[in-house]
């Protein structure tokens, strides 16, 4: 008799966006793929201390950490970016800019219409008081 072993295969889903390219099939790209611009732009802004991911940052790093990406049929995408800043920062200015970076970025290298940009500060990255 042979042992036949059962093998589960995982399937990973992945939430991709149509673009439409004027032909019959149109180019796919991940929220993931979103994420990761959206989380670059973000980081590069002076005054971000760090994302912030929550549960996420339990299951590993990933270049999409403190980005929810949703995605419409008509291309259009909404972006909700968590941040914790540095201490000392007004963050209305880091707020702007991140919202003109992160739709620069994801207009120009997508294709797709950002049609809002929330940003939520989880936190402010506290100075060290050991100088006392």
């Amino acid at each position: 008799m042979e042992k036949k072993e059962k093998v589960e295969e995982k399937e990973e889903v992945v939430e991709e966006v149509n673009i439409a390219t004027g032909e019959s099939e149109g180019l796919r790209i991940a929220n993931d793929v979103i994420a990761a611009i959206a989380n670059k732009a973000t980081t590069e802004v002076p005054g971000v201390f760090s994302m912030s991911g929550g549960i996420s940052d339990v299951f590993g790093k990933k270049m999409s950490k403190g980005i929810r990406v949703d995605t419409s049929d008509d291309n259009k995408t909404k972006i909700d970016v968590n941040i914790i800043v540095e201490y000392g920062v007004r963050i209305p200015d880091i707020a702007f800019e991140i919202q003109n970076r992160v739709k620069k970025a994801v207009e120009s290298m997508t294709g797709l219409v950002v049609e809002e940009i929330n940003v939520h500060v989880q936190g402010v990255n506290l100075p060290d008081d050991k100088d006392e």
